[in-house]
């Protein structure tokens, strides 16, 4: 059996991705995650949210370093503009994870990429959000995902590689399936 080897660099380790593919299935209970972010209010509709540690493989791990965001409305909405919109957020989520899927696809098909650039839109009728019409969806009526790949490949392969990315994409699955969403709250003592 011959081998092809690998000349794409896309800079994504295809071989660590197996291994650690190849162990979990040897131990199915370590691919069990659980993903935190931690937000606090700042002032008006300002929110800062930090991202550091998260449980997987059977432990607690930690991020290299404490990542930060900043949530917030345009001035349009009587807000500061600190951030952008937590539904802008959701669209950077799935920009990200469908480009690191197209990423790790190419580089398993050995397929040296150039560039990639997704461009995401949603659209919303914000009259639910504000309380105008209690029929009008808060949420996105539709979102549309664009990419231009710069890639040595053909038009199919390159349609092969952003349909493979959005079968195994946890943010595509997240927005298009149903998932439980729990609210708890508490007063804290002053």
């Amino acid at each position: 059996m011959h081998t092809q080897a690998m000349s794409a660099d896309n800079g994504v380790n295809v071989q660590a991705l197996l291994g650690a593919r190849d162990a979990l299935a040897q131990t199915p209970e370590a691919a069990s995650f659980r993903w935190r972010a931690t937000s606090q209010w700042m002032r008006g509709t300002h929110t800062r949210s930090t991202i550091d540690g998260f449980y997987g493989l059977g432990a607690e791990q930690k991020h290299r370093r404490s990542f930060q965001m900043d949530t917030d409305h345009p001035e349009i909405f009587a807000s500061e503009d600190k951030g952008a919109t937590p539904v802008e957020m959701v669209l950077v989520g799935l920009a990200g994870c469908l480009s690191a899927g197209v990423a790790a696809v190419a580089q398993r098909r050995n397929i040296q990429l150039r560039s990639v650039t997704a461009t995401l839109e949603a659209g919303m009728d914000i009259q639910g959000i504000l309380g105008m019409d209690d029929a009008v969806r808060n949420g996105f009526d539709a979102v549309r995902v664009h990419f231009e790949i710069d890639a040595d490949a053909t038009p199919e392969q390159i349609a092969a590689l952003v349909a493979q990315s959005q079968k195994r994409s946890a943010v595509f699955d997240i927005m298009t399936n149903p998932t439980d969403v729990h609210v708890t709250a508490s007063k804290v003592s002053s």
